[in-house]
């Protein structure tokens, strides 16, 4: 899942990008609502946190263009106007879903997943299984067969990926737009890095994450 995030209080942005990648979400991040704007046209987002004062293009502004445009992005507000005119206004130009400042992450991460759950009409769990793996969101705990499995962060979201791609090919490069920052390079080898480290901590015999030739990788459940 991929989220953007358009908020240019730099403190406020990193709070939220950090804690949205703990949670398993590849996440964009633009200092302003023009920069907002081009990603979320260039790119396919589950959801969006946009703060509603931007520098060069405010969000309320943002989020009409890419209603006009027919793009049906989920979006959370975010703002420090408590008012019910302002959510209302918000609301109106096309929001899902406004939350005020200041507020607790637990919150902004359920509304978010509220909105993909109801975007996409399928549930929004907080744990991922797949055959004897299991991967909460929230803990941040993996167990194989069982038997925890400590990973890093970026080894904890390639897999949750790979979870919830299970059964199905997924691609280098889409394990690049979703995993890691959209800057990489796709000629990185990277993912091949990492999912090494992944593999040598939870499938050394290859039984669950096979390799697909001229593809990428699929993820087969192994009872």
């Amino acid at each position: 899942m991929r989220v953007l995030v358009v908020e240019d209080d730099a403190k406020i942005a990193s709070f939220v990008v950090r804690g949205l990648k703990q949670a398993g979400y590849a996440v964009d991040h633009a200092p302003d609502g023009e920069t907002g704007l081009a990603l979320a046209d260039a790119t396919d987002f589950d959801a969006a946190i946009v703060d509603v004062m931007l520098p060069k293009l405010d969000g309320i502004s943002l989020v009409k263009r890419l209603r006009a445009a027919r793009r049906p992005i989920p979006v959370l507000f975010l703002s420090a106007k408590s008012s019910v005119d302002d959510r209302v206004r918000g609301l109106q130009a096309g929001g899902d879903d406004y939350l005020t400042k200041p507020f607790a992450f637990s919150e902004l991460l359920a509304r978010v997943q509220a909105l993909i759950r109801r975007a996409t009409s399928a549930p929004e769990t907080t744990r991922l299984v797949a055959g004897d793996v299991v991967l909460d969101l929230v803990s941040r705990e993996v167990t194989c067969a069982g038997q925890p499995v400590d990973l890093q962060p970026r080894e904890f979201s390639l897999l949750a990926f790979l979870l919830r791609h299970a059964g199905r090919p997924v691609s280098k490069t889409m394990i690049l737009e979703h995993v890691w920052d959209y800057s990489f390079d796709p000629q990185t080898n990277v993912v091949d890095v990492v999912m090494s480290r992944l593999r040598a901590k939870l499938d050394p015999d290859h039984l669950r994450i096979e390799t697909v030739r001229g593809v990428g990788y699929t993820f087969r459940p192994h009872a």
